[in-house]
């Protein structure tokens, strides 16, 4: 007979060997990367896409 050690042990072991962690965590990764990916592209792109805007801007005016 097991004692309530032993299956609160088994217990705790068995829920805890989920992927739901591993999964959530690779969602945040996936989405920081996202970011960092649109930071750059902004960051690179922003100055040229102002002075574009503000010639067709300018122009229409």
């Amino acid at each position: 007979m097991m004692t309530s050690y032993e299956f609160a042990s088994a217990w705790l072991q068995a829920r805890c060997k989920t992927d739901r962690g591993a999964s959530l965590v690779e969602y945040a990764l996936l989405v920081a990367l996202i970011a960092v990916v649109c930071i750059v592209a902004v960051t690179l792109l922003g100055k040229s896409a102002s002075s574009k805007f503000s010639s067709v801007g300018s122009s229409l005016s």
